[in-house]
């Protein structure tokens, strides 16, 4: 299910080059964490950095973590997570420039392709880069399943 700061449909790209659309199943701020299982934040500089500009976007990511569900990153999803202020006394990864904002944020950073956290009341996963891809999506699909997301 994707869920956008606006109805409608959104605008997917491959680094700077406009890739498909997808239909908008959900809003946030008109839906919550309830409804899902887990969620998996977009990476990319764009996405991330509009995303916690928007409070309802910050409120619906920090709602995944008080309801103890998993949560996915990758590359700079993580300032996301850094606005939501959860990241205190978790340990993660993303693009390497992120390191002291997640440090800033009381998270401890690590140079890893992809890392699981479970220092907190939710799982949640991590990883650097789109080279990381792979072992990120099946990381947090098996994190996903073992939380029953």
């Amino acid at each position: 299910m994707l869920v956008s700061t606006q109805s409608g449909e959104i605008q997917a790209f491959n680094h700077l080059d406009k890739a498909d659309t997808f239909p908008v199943d959900e809003v946030t701020g008109e839906t919550s964490a309830d409804s899902f299982g887990g969620l998996v934040l977009p990476g990319g500089v764009a996405n991330p950095d509009f995303l916690r500009m928007d409070e309802r976007a910050v409120a619906f990511v920090k709602d995944f973590f008080t309801q103890g569900r998993p949560v996915a990153a990758i590359c700079h999803a993580p300032w996301t997570l850094v606005e939501a202020d959860v990241l205190r006394g978790r340990t993660l990864t993303s693009w390497p420039s992120l390191r002291t904002d997640i440090r800033n944020a009381g998270g401890t950073w690590v140079d890893e392709q992809v890392k699981v956290c479970d220092g907190g009341p939710s799982t949640l996963v991590t990883s650097r880069k789109p080279d990381d891809l792979k072992a990120f999506c099946e990381t947090f699909l098996a994190e996903f399943a073992k939380a029953g997301g």
